[in-house]
């Protein structure tokens, strides 16, 4: 047999090409496993957010610092100990908590445990939360008050999460620095008189582009204008001109983040409430009721009524405050474990109310604590219309005449420092 050169040549390039086939097909099929694990991973990162909280353990008088890890797809959460390095809390339903209420600032509660939200956990969670939590000025001015409910309720409605409210009342030195851009401006006296004819509502509201889609909730500056561009924007309905034009907004990021340090300092004493300490009464609307976006109807209903609210500012109750605040409760009603969970579940609106006979008056209207019996025996009233049951029951209001006047100075005077 002769041997055969080209034959022997041609079947060892065949072998070559199978084996570089073989190597080509090895690598593509590692190319896709290493593309699959990474979506994989990335739908993971997606599902899950990562933050660092803060709670307060009384018996050590210590910080301890967690990693708090939130699983969007099935509400779930789970927590690290930073200092120890170990599993604090393994992965498991969350149904008391929502993914909107976190947010740097915000407090949960989680096995009794009041978490302050700190910062976030890695650079995914910022990077995914930053725009969506962008923070804006709200301000009610004094021509806006009367409607106060109803520009909380579309604030509300309108997608926005309020994370700090406070009714101040400005003097002219303070609206000169507020307002220091416009110090040139010919309106700017009529400015100054307005914003200093009565009480005003500061609020820092949140959401994705905060800035941009407030403005445009507000409508234009001039509301005759509004109401033909923008006939159903907040200046349409409740502005008069130009500067009486019911609210203001921040116009940049820059500029909410210089008017949310004047109303809400980091490191000082805010500005001062408008509580007068005198004729009154306590009510605090609950956590459940604020979350649930019931807080402008609520208002509105309360002012419906001929009441007075002097006084109203936005808390975020810490377990022992609560727990003295309901001290009177405790070993009274078996729901003050309870009572205090709730108030402590989130933030609450406290308000001043006046009337005469306030705390008689007021506790009539509130109605009975039960929903359910409310509903029944008195459907008009606040617990009937907007509770949900014994401890989420939309709001608190003083029960004995004499101490409607302690719980107003509990927190306008002792807690609002």
């Amino acid at each position: 047999m002769e041997f055969n050169p080209t034959g022997a040549k041609n079947k060892k390039s065949f072998n070559a090409l199978q084996s570089l086939n073989k190597v080509i097909h090895k690598s593509v099929r590692r190319n896709q496993e290493t593309k699959d694990a990474t979506d994989k991973a990335i739908q993971s990162a997606e599902d899950r957010f990562c933050f660092i909280t803060e709670w307060y353990d009384p018996n050590a008088a210590l910080i301890r610092r967690y990693t708090f890890m939130y699983y969007l797809k099935d509400n779930t959460i789970e927590m690290f100990d930073i200092k120890n390095h170990r599993l604090f809390l393994s992965r498991c339903k969350a149904d008391n908590i929502r993914f909107e209420d976190l947010y740097i600032g915000s407090t949960v509660n989680v096995l009794s445990r009041q978490l302050n939200f700190v910062d976030y956990g890695d650079d995914f969670t910022r990077r995914k939360l930053s725009s969506k939590k962008e923070r804006t000025l709200a301000l009610i001015k004094p021509d806006g008050i009367a409607k106060m409910g109803q520009i909380i309720d579309t604030i509300n409605t309108k997608g926005f999460l309020i994370t700090k409210l406070k009714k101040c009342q400005l003097s002219r030195n303070e609206v000169f620095e507020f307002y220091a851009e416009h110090q040139s401006k010919p309106f700017f006296n009529n400015l100054i008189d307005l914003m200093t004819s009565g009480p005003i509502i500061a609020m820092e509201i949140m959401g994705e582009d905060a800035v941009n889609r407030w403005r445009q909730v507000l409508g234009p500056t001039d509301s005759a204008v509004a109401r033909s561009d923008a006939p159903g924007s907040i200046r349409a309905q409740y502005g008069t001109d130009t500067t009486r034009n019911a609210c203001h907004g921040s116009d940049s990021p820059r500029a909410a983040a210089r008017e949310l340090e004047f109303f809400f300092p980091a490191n000082a004493p805010g500005r001062q409430n408008t509580a007068t300490f005198s004729d009154c009464t306590c009510c605090v609307i609950k956590p459940h009721a604020v979350l649930e976006g019931k807080t402008g109807a609520i208002i509105d209903r309360i002012a419906e009524q001929g009441f007075q609210i002097t006084a109203v500012e936005m808390f975020h109750m810490e377990k022992a405050n609560a727990e003295e605040f309901y001290e009177v409760y405790k070993g009274v009603v078996q729901e003050y474990p309870a009572m205090v969970e709730e108030l402590t579940s989130g933030p609450c609106i406290v308000m001043e109310i006046r009337a005469q006979d306030a705390a008689r008056a007021f506790r009539e209207a509130a109605g009975p604590a039960d929903p359910e019996i409310a509903r029944h025996l008195r459907p008009r009233t606040l617990r009937a219309m907007f509770g949900k049951d014994k401890i989420q029951n939309a709001l608190h209001c003083t029960d004995l005449p004499e101490d409607g006047l302690l719980e107003v100075e509990y927190f306008f005077k002792i807690l609002d420092r």
